[in-house]
C-alpha cells in the first residue's frame, strides 16, 4: 500500500505542497520510472514514508532495481551488504540524503 502526501494543515508554514525539495522529486521520478510504478505519481510520494514494505510498498527486488538505476544516474554505489541499508532506504528523504552526500560531482 502506498502512502501519499496529505494536505498541509491550516496555518502550516509556506512550503512546497509536495513536502519535498527538487532533488527529492528528481529521485522520486527516477524511482517511479525505474520500477514502472504507473499507479504512483512522483510528486505524491510522502518523503518520510517507508520505501520498503509499508508506505511505498517496495520489496527487495524493487530495492535492487532502484539501486541500479541510482548507480547509473548518480554514480552512487548502493551495496546490499552495507550495514546502514535500513537507514539509507528508510524513506525517500533518507535515500536522497545518502545519494546527495555521495553523488559524483
Amino acid at each position: 500500500m502506498q502512502q501519499l502526501k496529505s494536505t498541509p494543515a491550516a496555518g502550516a508554514p509556506d512550503t512546497d505542497p509536495r513536502g519535498m525539495d527538487a532533488e527529492e522529486l528528481e529521485l522520486a521520478r527516477l524511482i517511479v520510472a525505474a520500477l514502472n510504478l504507473e499507479e504512483v505519481k512522483p510528486e505524491e510520494i510522502e518523503p518520510e514514508a517507508p520505501l520498503y514494505g509499508e508506505g511505498l510498498g517496495l520489496d527487495s527486488i524493487d530495492i535492487l532495481e532502484m539501486s541500479l538505476a541510482i548507480s547509473k544516474a548518480y554514480g552512487v554505489q548502493l551495496r546490499s551488504d552495507d550495514p546502514d541499508n535500513d537507514q539509507i532506504f528508510r524513506s525517500l528523504r533518507s535515500l536522497n540524503a545518502h545519494v546527495r552526500s555521495r553523488r559524483a560531482k
